[in-house]
């Protein structure tokens, strides 16, 4: 049985126990705080240059890599994220909350046990290629999932250039072999050719005073 969701979330709604349909989905996890055009643009982007049958936006209870003050409540960023999605093929979730996890590889290793027949492809910026090294198990995720990395204005020669990069050279596709990246064994990622966003949440909230910024707040640990 599925969760019970708002009414523009309900064709789409993830089910409770599982789910045994062979389709593609593309993971863009981040605290989405709040969402903005940038990540519309990166999950219709993966949509069509990936060939995905979904992407899932999973908001993060908290964002272990950013500073706790100024993350907004988890609803709120919920609710930003649904702005920006269809409710049909881009889907914003909370279901990190739900499965209990604290680290992508945790997320991920759940979600391939919920849902056997899905082939997942982590999709994820330049900036966090950087960071990827600091995440916890990041070895394990690469090794299980497929991953795609957005160029980010600023962030791609070195993105292209550090630790996890340089690690992973011998398993990355080109870019013109991003629509069957889904169907690749892992490792195996992608660093997509494709038209930049600049949009920032730090620069939309600036422009928002109605969002109730948190002061404080607990979040996760590393990803």
């Amino acid at each position: 049985m599925p969760h019970a969701a708002p009414r523009q979330q309900r064709p789409a709604s993830l089910p409770r126990f599982g789910d045994r349909r062979a389709i593609r989905i593309g993971l863009l996890g981040g605290s989405f705080n709040p969402a903005h055009d940038g990540h519309r643009h990166i999950a219709r982007t993966a949509l069509k240059r990936l060939r995905l049958d979904q992407v899932w936006l999973l908001v993060s209870p908290g964002n272990p890599l950013k500073p706790a003050a100024g993350i907004m409540a988890l609803p709120k960023r919920l609710a930003s994220a649904r702005g920006i999605a269809d409710g049909r093929r881009i889907i914003a979730t909370d279901i990190e909350r739900h499965l209990g996890t604290r680290y992508t590889a945790d997320t991920l290793a759940a979600l391939q046990r919920r849902f056997p027949r899905a082939r997942f492809v982590w999709l994820m910026g330049a900036d966090n290629l950087v960071q990827l090294p600091h995440w916890r198990r990041w070895r394990r995720i690469v090794a299980k999932t497929p991953f795609a990395v957005m160029p980010r204005p600023t962030y791609n020669h070195a993105a292209l250039a550090e630790k996890a990069a340089r690690r992973l050279r011998s398993w990355r596709a080109p870019s013109r072999r991003a629509p069957v990246l889904a169907s690749l064994p892992a490792p195996a990622w992608t660093f997509l050719d494709m038209r930049q966003n600049d949009s920032s949440a730090t620069r939309l909230r600036q422009t928002m005073p109605e969002y109730e910024i948190a002061k404080n707040g607990v979040l996760g640990e590393s990803r």
